[in-house]
């Protein structure tokens, strides 16, 4: 696992001069993109991450150039620098897809940035979750988890793509359609676990795979001062560590589903305490793991590996 707290890309800094730069500007009216293909003829999309990278290109296929930003385990999101080659890349794109809800923000900067027009998918309004969550509670920005969302993206995908490439638009649609079938194989896994295991007790190191356990119909019983530290990049207090330990003890949690990508003393002690109790240890990502294209597969693994956990 990988120290995810730490930037990784240099450059940034003048990179984000020109965006705050701006980001002032009185312009309402941006110059739209001057081409919508690249000297291949394919539509030019930009994605956050290379998980809806890979969506894209679900979609997509051979019709689409994708450019994903973050596209290496070892790159935060939540504090990655851009670089001139993504600017550049923003302003040449026809399409360009974030996650939103404060997740990949350097991604909407670039947009704003860009002096451009690419119709930009924002996920996280495109999956209405954030409006579902009661007053007081924090939103879980994680929703390339969410499986509803995701068929929602690949048909927005093929209409958008299908705009700027009519040619193209039947492939899209069909995609997209069998995309969505996929989706529902996966959807299905999850439904037999919450039909075998409904209602078990799950901890987790941080938010990012509870769209997931939800769907599963598991409890998480971490406290969220603990999840929220963790991802907050900050240590727990003493007592809020000692609380999360416990759900160990007295086989109340069956498993443990940790984020792969975040390690720190605190997320190795409750690994060390669910393996000391015999719960099973299930990781999760938030972008690809390495040598994995396909976010069908990738999602079906980690599926594949909670249920076997859950036994």
């Amino acid at each position: 696992m990988t120290l995810r707290r730490v930037a990784t890309t240099l450059g940034g800094a003048l990179l984000a001069a020109a965006v705050l730069a701006a980001c002032g500007s009185s312009s309402t009216t941006p110059a739209a993109p001057a081409t919508t293909t690249d000297a291949g003829g394919k539509v030019a999309v930009v994605a956050s991450t290379d998980v809806y990278g890979a969506v894209v290109r679900a979609i997509g296929g051979d019709r689409v150039d994708v450019t994903s930003i973050i596209d290496d385990p070892a790159k935060d999101p939540h504090e990655y620098e851009t670089t001139p080659a993504d600017a550049l890349a923003v302003g040449k794109a026809a399409i360009v897809v974030v996650n939103g809800g404060h997740y990949d923000d350097f991604a909407t900067k670039l947009v704003d940035a860009a002096g451009t027009t690419p119709q930009t998918i924002d996920v996280t309004v495109l999956s209405g979750l954030e409006a579902q969550v009661p007053a007081g509670e924090e939103f879980n920005e994680h929703v390339w988890y969410d499986l509803p969302t995701m068929k929602k993206l690949a048909t927005t995908l093929a209409t958008d793509l299908g705009k700027v490439d009519a040619a193209g638009a039947a492939a899209y649609t069909a995609n997209a359609a069998a995309f969505s079938t996929k989706l529902d194989g996966l959807i299905a896994k999850l439904d037999a676990i919450k039909a075998a295991h409904g209602g078990a007790a799950a901890a987790i190191t941080e938010p990012v795979p509870l769209y997931m356990i939800d769907a599963a119909g598991l409890q998480n019983v971490t406290p969220e001062a603990f999840s929220e530290a963790v991802e907050e990049g900050n240590d727990p207090p003493a007592a809020v560590l000692q609380q999360t330990l416990s759900v160990f003890g007295g086989g109340v949690a069956k498993v443990l589903v940790a984020n792969a990508q975040t390690e720190s003393p605190a997320t190795q002690q409750v690994e060390q305490a669910a393996t000391a109790a015999g719960v099973p240890v299930v990781e999760v990502t938030e972008t690809l793991p390495a040598g994995v294209t396909d976010y069908v597969s990738w999602q079906s693994q980690q599926i594949d590996a909670l249920t076997t956990a859950l036994g």
